[in-house]
This record gives C-alpha cells, structure tokens and sequence, in this order.
C-alpha cells in the first residue's frame, strides 16, 4: 500500500472547486450578466441583497464581485485577473478592502456599530470598500436599524454585499435600500454536468446515472450536491462511483421499483404491487417517500404524454425512453387519477394511524381504476347511443303504418336529464340541443296511441322524473293530431314540470320517430274545496279534537298546554 505524503491535505470539493470568476459560476447566468453589465456600465449600485435557497453561490458570487471590483488589472470580460496585488491579498484571505461578517455569530447592535465606525475610514489600498454580510436576516431587530442610515447614504467608497436564504425576515426598511439579486435552484442537467467535470478532473470513474441521481438528491443546491459527491467518492475505494453503490450510501429508493409499481397497477396486479411495497419497506425506506416517489413518477409520465412537456423531464437520455415507454401504456385519464391519489395519500400520510394500511389502500384503488375508466367509457357510449337519432329506414312500404308492437314492448332508456328550478339552467342548454339534433332529420313515421302512451309511462320508470312523477299517472290529452297537452292543478307545479318539457318531448320523437310531436302544459284550477293542510301542533290538536271530544277532557286533567 502506497504511503500518504504527510503534507498533502484534503480539501472538500465545495472550497476546492469554489467559482473564482464569474463564468465558472453554475446555473446562475442571469446574476452574472447583470453584475458584469454593472462593471462594464461603472453603475454599481450601493447596496445589494443576494436572496435564494443555500448553497445557490450567493456569498460566491458576493465575493467574485468585492474581487472584481478591486482587480486592478480587470479583463475585457470584466473578470479579476487573479494576478494584481489585489487580487492576490483576496485570495489569501489577506484584503484590507473586503470584510466578511457573519450575522448568525454577529447579530447585536455592537457589532452592527463596530462595522459603521470601519466604514468612516477610505480604502488604502484600492478603490472600494467591501462589506459581506452573510446570513443578514439573523440581526436583530434594533441592528437593522442601527444599520438604516448607513446602508442608505453610505460613503461613496462602500459597497455593501447583503446574503440571505430568507428574505421574508429582513424589514422592508432594508429591502427599499438594496438592489435585489434572486438566486434559483440549480437544475439536475446543469449540477451533473459540473460534478462530471469534477469527477474528470480527481480522476475518478462516475456513471452518468450515479452523478444524475446525486444531483436529485441535492435538490437544486450545488453545495449538497458537492459534499454528497465527497461521500459517495470516499466509499468507492477503487475511485469509481457506480449508479448502485450511490443508492446503497445515500440509501435512495431506486427508480426502478417505481417502474415495477407502475407496469402491476397498470396490469391490475395488486398481490405483485402489495408484495413489492412490502419488499421497499422491508429495506427501511420510509413510507411517506415511497408515495411521494411515486406521486413523482406518475406525474413524469403526464409529461411524456406530449411532446412539449417533455422538456420538463429531467433525466438522461436513457431513462427518458423507459419513461416514453411506460407513458404510452397508459391513457392520460389514468395517470390523471393516480397522480389524484397518489397526492392524497401524500396529504393524509402523516395523520394517518396506520401508515402501512393507507399505502396499500392508495395502491389498490389505483390498480382499480383501469376497470373503472373502462366502465365510465362503456356507460358514455351508451348514453351517446340513447341522446342519438336513431336512422329513418326508408322502404317500399315506408307510408303504410309500421309495427309498433316492437316499440311498445321494448325496454325504453331514457336520457339522463335532470329536473328541478335549481338544475334549469344548466339543463335548457342540454335539453335545447337535443331537441336539434332530432330536428335534424325529418322524422313522420307513424304511430299508435297505445305506443305514445306506453313510451309516456316508460318515464315515469326514469329516477330523473322522482319529483315530477305523479303526472304520469294521466294520461296526455289529445288536442290535434300530434299535440298533446298535460293537465296540472297549478302554477308551482307547471314550473317544476316546464324544466323536464323540452327532454320528455325529445324522448317522444327519439322512441316514436316522429319530431312533430309536441307537448304543451295547461293549469286548470279545481272546483273541488281545497283540503287545509295541518301545519303547527295547534293544528293538529284542533283536527283530532273534532275526531274525539272527550279529548278535551283529558287535556284539562294532565294540565297540558297546547
């Protein structure tokens, strides 16, 4: 085994591999331009505030900018040399221009004045002064405002460099006085793309699938992204980082079983989905990540489903044709309802007593919905099939009267419409194209009245009508040749019924064949005396009181009130 020099130290590849110059910073080409435009124009502003999640490069870039701003000798790209005396004293953390302060150690008012009294003093050396504050929002509230005059007129020779990952907690006071820079999350393709630079420099052997895997983990932030790849080099002894030892170290759930889960809930095999959720809880995996996982992969799938969502897809090359694969099994109606699901067992995880159960539950009414998808389908079809005009059959006897025998002892569907002065108005519509689309072809075929009045109790058997149904009971009164005329007690009633009118005369011409038909209502007030109807206790007190006097009697006795 070969010695280790003594004197050779490990550096961790965020401090390493640190951006030194602008261009070498990762996925953050719209901070960059605009500072580098700054410089170029000479319209420094006095005051900047880097915001975004950590590990972005915000203080990176806020010291690129402090060293640029120095550089003596600055490129044509407005970059610092690295050379000039200045730029030397920077790097070995050795400038009298640029001063570092951490507020989360450093957050008292004495500490906030310390730094405006270093700030009445000009640069020795130099032009600007620079003041790095990382971490502002941990001051004090009585700092901040220690901090409002300065920050707002400062000399002419200071620049301040504000850092924070959360901008919510800093005083609107302090946010009017800066020029604000938003930080992003670094993409997946953008972080593995460095790491393999990286990887190619340490002279290590990565697999693209174990850089893009560390990248996921990392979740937009470079700096985890850096130290997972320490981790994940250090537990390759022979300096290759394969796809399975990253899983088996960073202990992440391999997108296969996700691929495995998906094809038995599409197959509608709930024993094999069962069986291989037990085996990924088995291998410690927390429950809650497994659907969050899947919820993931299901919505990944929504993306492949068309070509200009498919850009969102961050993975290579590869996985992304195991996506397309899949994605073409399913229908876009299933992935929208186990996407559905799948977030709300997400939601109900952590309220849940018993995690395991929810999983499984979540998993079986997915692989149902196949066959549930299917049986909406067929049941669409068959009321497209009922709303449908049926074909005029033209034949040699077309004018004789036809066989209505067929028409009245067949079973009548009729149209799912639904009635009530609640559902009118959605309803006119619906009725109003019906009666269209039957209007359509000419239909005069003959019919019987036995026929018509078959085809009118036939609606009464419809659960649409419940509320409408004791008209049925009489039957429609011939004014004319295809007129009919339905006979109500008032105008209440004929409301109710005129919101059913249009669909119980369309059903007539689709079962009859005949679109003359016509249906009107007529309100005809009855000579009979109207019965009063019990209402209150009295009421009924008074009505059975008439039935039995002695009830009276018996009332006085218990000393009710009534």
């Amino acid at each position: 085994m070969e010695a280790i020099e003594k004197d050779k130290k490990f550096i961790v590849s965020a401090r390493k591999y640190r951006p030194a110059t602008f261009d070498t910073v990762v996925g953050q080409s719209h901070i960059t331009t605009t500072l580098k435009n700054a410089l170029k124009t000479k319209q420094l502003a006095q005051a900047f505030l880097f915001c975004g999640p950590r590990g972005v490069g915000k203080t990176t870039c806020a010291r690129i900018l402090a060293k640029t701003i120095n550089c003596q000798n600055i490129t044509p790209e407005y970059e610092a040399c690295g050379t000039c005396e200045s730029c030397e004293a920077f790097q070995h953390n050795a400038s009298l221009n640029v001063y570092e302060l951490d507020a989360a150690s450093n957050n008292s008012v004495d500490d906030i004045r310390n730094l405006v009294d270093q700030v009445r003093f000009p640069p020795q050396i130099g032009n600007k002064k620079v003041y790095i504050i990382d971490e502002v929002h941990m001051l004090s509230t009585a700092a901040f405002n220690a901090f409002l005059k300065t920050l707002e007129e400062p000399p002419s020779y200071v620049i301040f460099i504000l850092a924070t990952t959360e901008k919510h907690k800093i005083i609107p006071t302090i946010l009017s006085r800066c020029q604000i820079f938003d930080f992003k999350r670094i993409e997946n393709k953008d972080i593995s793309e460095h790491l393999a630079n990286i990887a190619q420099r340490e002279h290590i052997e990565a697999e693209i699938e174990a850089l893009d895997l560390i990248a996921k983990k990392a979740d937009g932030g470079l700096r985890d992204a850096l130290s997972l790849f320490d981790l994940v080099s250090t537990f390759s002894v022979d300096r290759k980082i394969t796809y399975k030892n990253t899983l088996e170290n960073l202990h992440i759930l391999d997108y296969e079983y996700y691929f495995r889960v998906t094809d038995a809930l599409l197959a509608k095999d709930i024993p094999r989905a069962l069986l291989l959720l037990d085996d990924i809880m088995k291998q410690g995996f927390d429950g809650h990540l497994f659907i969050s996982g899947l919820a993931t992969h299901l919505r990944d799938l929504v993306y492949c489903k068309d070509a200009t969502t498919l850009t969102l897809l961050q993975v290579n090359q590869n996985a992304k044709e195991k996506y397309q694969l899949q994605a073409a099994e399913a229908s876009l109606a299933f992935l929208y309802n186990a996407l559905d699901k799948a977030n709300d067992c997400d939601l109900n995880y952590k309220n849940s007593k018993n995690p395991e159960l929810l999983l499984q539950l979540t998993l079986i009414k997915i692989a149902h919905l196949p066959e549930m998808i299917q049986q909406q389908e067929e049941a669409k079809k068959k009321i497209d099939v009922v709303t449908e005009t049926p074909p005029v059959e033209y034949g040699k006897n077309s004018s004789s009267t036809p066989n209505n025998t067929n028409v009245t002892n067949q079973t009548i569907k009729t149209p799912s419409i639904k009635t009530g002065s609640n559902n009118y108005n959605s309803n006119t519509q619906t009725n109003t194209t019906a009666e269209t689309v039957a209007n359509k072809v000419d239909l005069t075929k003959p019919y019987s009245h036995e026929a018509l009045q078959k085809a009118w109790q036939n609606l009464a058997s419809s659960a649409e009508y419940d509320t409408i149904k004791f008209i049925f009971n009489t039957p429609l009164t011939v004014l004319s040749e295809n007129r009919y005329e339905i006979t109500l007690e008032n105008e209440v009633i004929k409301n109710r019924v005129e919101a059913s009118r249009v669909a119980m005369q369309s059903y007539l011409h689709q079962v009859l064949q005949n679109n003359t038909i016509q249906l009107s209502i007529k309100v005809v007030v009855s000579d009979k005396p109207v019965k009063p109807i019990i209402y209150t206790s009295s009421d009924k007190w008074k009505a059975l009181h008439e039935k039995n006097e002695h009830l009276g009697e018996l009332k006085n006795r218990l000393q009710l009130l009534i």
